[in-house]
C-alpha cells in the first residue's frame, strides 16, 4: 500500500506523522519502505539517521543544437512553452535551468538540428534505517526541476508491505509528482487560520485527483476548532489527533521517534494504520461493485 503523507502548507508536522508511522509499523512487523520525496529540504533523515548504501544521479533531457544543421529558423523557440530557446540573429541560445525537457524544440525542428543530452538535476539516495528501508532525492542547489528528482526517489522503490511517501508541502508540481499515483493520502493541518485555509486547497487537490485521503491534525489543542467544523461539513474524516504536547517537541529536538521516547503515542499511530486500511477498503469497495456491475 502506498501512503502520501501532504499538506497545504509547510510546517504542519508532516515528517514528524511520516516517520513515526513508518517506525510504528517496522516494529508490528510490516515491511516499510520510506520516501522522502520533499527533495528540496529532505528531513526524514534527521530522525532516521539512515546508512546510506547507493546514491545515483536524477536527471532530465535538455536540448543541445547541431550547429552544423541549425539554419537558425526560430521553430525551436516558438514551440517551447517554457521560454527555455531564443534565437539572436540566427544564433539559437538554450536555458537549461528553464527546460522542462517536453522535447517540443526536437519534434519540431525542421532541420533534425536537436538532439537531447541528459542534465544530472539532483542525487537519489538509498539505504536502510534499522528495519525500513530509506530512500531519499536532494535537488540540486538553483534547480528547478523537483519532479525529475521525486519522479528518480519513487522509481528505486523496492518490495515493501507499506511504502509512505513524506511529500514536499503546497499544492504545486512537485506534490502532484509525489502523490499523483498513490493509494491514499493523508493531508496534515493545524487548527489555525493558516492551517485551514491551506487544507481547503489541498482537499481540492487530492478530489481532483480522486484519491481517497483523510486529514490529520497536529498541535490539536491549540487555535480554534474551525477546521474540525470544515471537515465535518464536507464529510472528511479526521483519523489522527496529536496534541501540542512538551514532550513530543522535546523529543523532535533531540531528533528521536515520538511513539519511541513516549511509547504511549503508539497507539495514536496505530489506530490511524487501521483507520487508513478502513477508508482505503471503503473506497475500493464501490469500485469493486461496480466493475461486477459491467461484467
Amino acid at each position: 500500500m502506498k501512503i502520501a503523507i501532504a499538506s497545504g502548507k509547510g510546517g504542519t508536522g508532516k515528517t514528524t506523522i511520516a516517520t513515526n508511522l513508518a517506525c510504528t509499523l517496522a516494529d508490528a512487523g510490516k515491511r516499510v519502505e520510506l520516501l522522502d520525496c520533499d527533495v528540496e529540504e529532505p528531513n526524514c533523515h534527521i530522525f532516521m539517521n539512515p546508512t546510506i548504501e547507493d546514491t545515483m544521479p536524477a536527471s532530465v533531457l535538455r536540448p543541445e543544437v547541431i550547429e552544423e544543421k541549425c539554419t537558425g529558423c526560430g521553430v525551436c523557440a516558438e514551440v517551447c512553452e517554457y521560454s527555455a530557446i531564443v534565437v539572436i540573429k540566427g544564433k539559437v541560445l538554450i536555458f537549461p535551468e528553464l527546460c522542462h525537457g517536453c522535447g517540443a524544440c526536437m519534434r519540431f525542428c525542421p532541420e533534425q538540428a536537436i538532439r537531447e543530452i541528459k542534465r544530472d538535476v539532483g542525487i537519489v539516495e538509498k539505504g536502510w534505517s534499522g528495519k525500513i528501508r530509506f530512500v531519499q532525492g536532494k535537488l540540486n542547489i538553483g534547480e528547478l526541476m523537483s519532479p525529475a528528482v521525486i519522479d528518480g526517489v519513487k522509481e528505486t522503490a523496492g518490495t515493501a508491505d507499506v511504502f509512505i511517501y513524506d511529500s514536499p508541502p503546497g499544492t504545486s508540481c512537485p506534490v502532484i509528482a509525489a502523490i499523483k499515483d498513490v493509494d491514499f493520502v493523508l493531508l496534515v493541518t493545524e487548527p489555525t487560520p493558516f492551517g485551514l485555509n491551506d487544507l481547503k486547497l489541498a482537499v481540492g487537490m487530492v478530489r481532483e485527483l480522486k484519491l481517497p485521503f483523510a486529514v490529520a491534525i497536529n498541535r490539536s489543542d491549540i487555535g480554534n476548532d474551525e477546521v474540525m467544523k470544515y471537515c465535518d461539513s464536507e464529510s472528511i474524516a479526521v483519523i489522527l489527533d496529536i496534541p501540542d504536547d512538551r514532550t513530543i517537541a522535546e523529543a523532535y529536538s533531540r531528533g528521536e521517534m515520538a511513539v519511541h521516547a513516549i511509547p504511549s503515542y503508539r497507539h495514536l499511530f496505530e489506530e490511524c494504520w487501521n483507520l487508513i486500511q478502513e477508508r482505503f477498503r471503503e473506497t475500493e469497495a464501490p469500485a469493486s461493485a461496480a466493475g461486477e456491475v459491467a461484467q
